[in-house]
């Protein structure tokens, strides 16, 4: 039995019959054209923690600029070198803000409200409510605030610009040396005016909802502070304990998963104490490495969930974790 296409004869009229159907407009089952939407959904990633339950929500990617004015300490050939073996681009460090909120069944805790309406960096960020919105979390639900510091893409969307709070019911927590310092204009240097701005912004307005943690405390039923100062005065990560489980949160303990992990003394240009963040970072991914504990990072690749590991050369390795799709 045949289909009548092994005939050349037949074969040559069929295809010159789509042909001309083509030509003709006729429906064919060619492929249908689409318009290209050129927008993504906003994102959120939720995975159990514990007992409880942890979703990570983005304000959005932070185009931060040349890396090679960005990162100190490397030679120009030594950055590139670092960048191109790990397939990331010399012209532009593109960094993420990923966001923790942790829900503990008894409370909803939120770690850091990146830059609110601020475009300091460009137009690609501000997407906190947005895709707490997608995420199905109300911001009149978060019981509390967590800030890691007050740099303007972590305490920027506490306050809408018409001087309402986004988080109307929550607590604030911060350091009381980055309250004290980035709401001070005798303290912030001039350069550093927007970041000035911002902070009193969201912070001064919530001044007495404001606690301060201090370092090693246990602030939050299982979540303590863990100074980590350079970046800021007081900048600091959390460890999160939820039953047998742990999760470092850590803020800007690093900012890149290359540039400042293969080499951690390098320096970053927004540091406050670059020498002491160098220190504190050093410091704090040896114990994360030598505990395995997971971490959390606020700016690395989406969702910004992994691991650290020593890499027997006085530097380290970030290893994603993959996403988990069923909960």
């Amino acid at each position: 039995m045949t289909n009548g296409l092994e005939n050349p004869g037949r074969r040559s009229l069929v295809l010159g019959a789509a042909a001309m159907a083509v030509a003709a407009g006729t429906p064919t089952r060619a492929r249908a054209k689409a318009a290209l939407l050129k927008a993504q959904s906003p994102y959120f990633y939720r995975f159990p923690l514990g007992d409880g339950e942890a979703t990570i929500v983005s304000d959005g990617t932070l185009p931060l600029g040349d890396p090679h004015t960005n990162f100190l300490g490397l030679s120009p050939a030594e950055m590139d070198a670092q960048l191109t073996s790990n397939f990331l681009p010399l012209s532009n460090a593109v960094l993420e803000q990923n966001i923790l909120i942790l829900n503990t069944g008894n409370r909803l805790v939120l770690f850091d409200t990146g830059m609110g309406s601020l475009k300091l960096f460009g137009p690609t960020t501000g997407k906190l409510l947005a895709t707490m919105k997608q995420a199905g979390i109300d911001p009149k639900d978060i019981d509390a605030v967590v800030m890691s510091h007050a740099h303007v893409d972590h305490c920027g969307g506490c306050m809408a610009d018409d001087g309402s709070r986004n988080f109307p019911n929550a607590q604030y927590y911060i350091s009381q040396a980055d309250f004290d310092f980035w709401t001070d204009p005798t303290k912030v240097p001039q350069a550093f005016g927007a970041f000035l701005d911002t902070a009193r912004k969201n912070l001064l307005p919530n001044r007495d909802r404001m606690v301060f943690y201090k370092d090693g405390q246990e602030f939050l039923p299982g979540i303590q502070a863990l100074a980590a100062p350079g970046h800021t005065v007081g900048h600091s990560i959390f460890m999160i304990t939820a039953g047998k489980e742990n999760l470092c949160y850590i803020g800007d303990l690093t900012h890149h998963p290359v540039l400042l992990m293969e080499k951690p003394l390098t320096e970053f240009a927004y540091d406050t104490d670059p020498k002491q963040s160098a220190q504190s970072r050093v410091r704090m991914l040896t114990m994360l490495a030598q505990n395995r504990i997971p971490v959390l990072a606020y700016h690395f690749a989406w969702p910004g969930i992994g691991h650290v590991a020593a890499d027997g050369k006085g530097g380290f390795r970030y290893y994603p974790e993959a996403m988990k799709m069923d909960l």
